[in-house]
């Protein structure tokens, strides 16, 4: 091995070669003077650091065992909310099959469409008790954010900008649109009162 090239030859000879200080010698002898116990200090703090790089790495890794669970219970959540739905789904595709093997039986069909309507009212139901909502517009102000105009038509009935057919219902949940209402928008018609009455 070569050994390195001092930057500053001669240094060392110069440090030694200097008188020390006699105010330093005497602060710093005072301040050793009253610790020779200075090397069991010193194990003492090299063993207080590896606690607490062990208590560190330790709660490190609680955390991350924390982070976990917290994910899996999250995951769990939505998990048991989907069966929720579907636990409250099963009467209604119960009532449904009935309906049908009734119809498909040949037996009496007048009051098939009595059953079908009690499954929409159960299906609608169940979606209210998540938090959704049926949009359906009819007679109302064009709104932007909740329908979707697929056109407009002329008629004087209406005030200018009313929903006057609704092709398709929308629906949203907890207040954010899920569907637009798909609707025809009146034109040509009287202008549309202010709240004011203006």
């Amino acid at each position: 091995m070569v050994p390195r090239k001092d930057p500053h030859p001669g240094r060392d000879d110069r440090v030694r070669g200097r008188a020390a200080d006699p105010e330093v010698v005497e602060d710093l002898g005072a301040q050793f003077s009253d610790r020779p116990d200075l090397e069991a200090d010193l194990a003492e703090a090299r063993a207080e650091a590896a606690r607490n790089l062990e208590a560190a790495a330790r709660w490190q890794a609680e955390f991350e065992n924390f982070r976990k669970r917290q994910a899996a219970a999250a995951q769990d959540q939505v998990l048991r909310a989907s069966e929720r739905v579907v636990e409250r789904l099963l009467p209604v595709i119960d009532d449904l099959e009935r309906t049908i093997d009734h119809t498909a039986a040949g037996r009496d069909s007048s009051h098939l469409l009595t059953g079908v309507e009690m499954v929409h009212t159960q299906l609608l139901d169940v979606l209210a008790r998540e938090g959704v909502d049926v949009i359906d517009p009819f007679g109302e102000e064009f709104d932007p954010h909740m329908h979707q105009a697929v056109t407009q038509r002329e008629d004087a009935e209406f005030p200018e900008h009313t929903v006057v057919e609704v092709f398709q219902k929308g629906y949203s949940m907890h207040g954010r649109v899920l569907r637009y209402a798909m609707v025809v928008v009146s034109s040509g018609g009287p202008g549309r009162k202010t709240p004011t009455g203006e």
